[in-house]
């Protein structure tokens, strides 16, 4: 398509999309279902999307009727709709109420105020040990262990801190993850023994016009270096800033430009070695709290002889907040780093080692009893991330349909955005009948548009749905309106 005749398209989509909304968001639509398939029908037949592929299914669960099917049963790139599948399995198997736990453990023995020995801290996944949960303190957990063993009497270790992660493989990246994603916090490496969602944040502020900005990086740790090269610009120039990672390292480059007028900026790198990272940064804590280390931060890899804890003491047990709040962090943030750890504990808890193959296997069980042939569908990832992941709309809707019958509904339901109000569909859908309505997950990826959940027409008949296309070359925002012109008349839509 020229560009000229693409942007013929692109206008009249937007002027169509206009005027549906103002329709469709002020009056029902009395239709058959027939009627109302033609509708949708002819929503997917727009010529901006000639070269598209995709495939939907549309069907009500409680008369099991399917309202609209196209290619339904093709393999697409589902991008982060792959999240329902590993948030759907991590309920049904680990159940609402499963917690993380991670154990402080000593190989020595406290001697008046001394701790004599190594203090390791034994990893099970937790992906909540980041300020998340406790008012965007990422230190908070640190600061209560450190409580702990002050009240313990204990102001000295005489010893290493240790981190063992061996709950997990040393994979840290999906399959099929692109190399040029690894410095972004969406692609955060998993680890059994993780915090700050393996990321640092870094706040960019203003100075004057062509002086080097100021950096801020929390938590404040000397693990990672921050080299400057962002600069202050005039108000009639453009913000820009990236962030680059050297692989391998923590040295981390930003670069660009803030205007002078702007707010700070905050921007997130990934880190390398998770584990590090982690007892670092306690080992820090501890030493502001006036807990004197002798010791340094290991991995438990890093040792000549692994530790064998029927020698050691337990003397600390943290639990995460309940995977149900997990999920719905999965679910309405698009968090892949959650995502990934949650798919890996799945595997730990029924084979004793977190990885993804393992939790994919762990998982078959649970889609056989969805009604879905795990042979049918090939999984690389547990957030989508990965371009190798692939999947049917009809077993996103199976999956729906499955969880809508499910004690666990309440929970699974709950963890999806909110059209017009949260997540990532807080700007979508605002002021028609599928605001307040919808309850989907989003996808995106370059060329990847999915949208999948559920919605009550205006008879309040629940419908589950997946829309999702693959390979587009027009904005993104153009699927976007074609979802959301799909769900807005599906809102409306009351039979006759």
């Amino acid at each position: 398509m020229s560009r000229k005749y693409l942007f013929i398209s692109v206008f009249f989509f937007f002027n169509v999309y206009a005027q549906t909304s103002k329709i469709d968001s002020s009056r029902y639509s009395y239709s058959t279902v027939a009627e109302i398939s033609q509708q949708i029908n002819e929503i997917f037949e727009d010529p901006g999307f000639s070269n598209a592929h995709w495939g939907v299914v549309i069907q009500s669960l409680e008369t099991g009727e399917f309202i609209y099917k196209r290619n339904e049963n093709k393999l697409f790139v589902p991008a982060s709709n792959m999240k329902l599948f590993t948030t759907g399995a991590g309920l049904s198997i680990l159940g609402s109420d499963y917690k993380f736990k991670t154990e402080i453990w000593t190989s020595g023995k406290i001697d008046g105020t001394v701790l004599k020995g190594n203090l390791i801290v034994k990893g099970f996944g937790d992906p909540a040990i980041s300020g998340r949960f406790y008012k965007d303190d990422a230190l908070k957990i640190f600061k209560d262990w450190a409580d702990s063993l002050l009240e313990m009497g204990v102001d000295e270790i005489r010893g290493n801190i240790i981190g063992d992660d061996n709950a997990f493989d040393d994979v840290g990246l999906g399959d099929g993850w692109s190399w040029d994603y690894e410095s972004y916090w969406y692609s955060a490496p998993a680890s059994a023994l993780s915090f700050n969602d393996n990321c640092v944040d870094i706040s960019v502020e203003p100075t004057d016009i062509g002086e080097r900005a100021n950096l801020s990086v929390l938590p404040s740790t000397r693990y990672v270096v921050i080299v400057n090269d962002v600069f202050t610009v005039k108000d009639d120039s453009s913000s820009k800033i990236d962030l680059t990672r050297d692989r391998g390292t923590n040295i981390v480059r930003i670069s660009g430009t803030i205007k002078y007028s702007s707010q700070p900026q905050k921007i997130y790198s990934t880190i390398n070695n998770p584990t590090q990272y982690f007892v670092i940064s306690l080992k820090e804590v501890l030493e502001k709290k006036g807990i004197k280390v002798t010791g340094f931060a290991l991995d438990v890899d890093d040792l000549d002889i692994g530790v064998n804890y029927k020698e050691c003491q337990l003397l600390l047990t943290h639990n995460s907040v309940p995977l149900r709040d997990i999920v719905r962090v999965i679910n309405k943030s698009s968090q892949n780093f959650f995502a990934e750890q949650l798919l890996k504990t799945i595997g730990y808890e029924k084979f004793k080692l977190g990885s993804a193959d393992n939790g994919f296997n762990a998982s078959k069980d649970f889609l056989v009893q969805v009604g879905i042939n795990p042979e049918g569908l090939i999984v690389a990832d547990g957030s989508g991330l990965s371009r190798l992941n692939l999947v049917t709309p009809q077993h996103i809707v199976r999956l729906l349909e499955y969880y809508s019958k499910s004690h666990l509904f309440e929970d699974f339901y709950n963890s999806l955005p909110v059209a017009g109000k949260d997540g990532t569909l807080a700007r979508r859908m605002v002021k028609t009948r599928a605001q307040d309505n919808v309850r989907a997950k989003t996808g995106f990826l370059g060329n990847v548009r999915s949208l999948s959940g559920y919605i009550r027409t205006g008879d309040g008949e629940l419908l589950a749905f997946s829309m999702i296309a693959n390979n587009f070359n027009i904005p993104v925002v153009l699927a976007d309106n074609i979802q959301d012109m799909v769900c807005i008349r599906l809102a409306n839509f009351k039979r006759k």
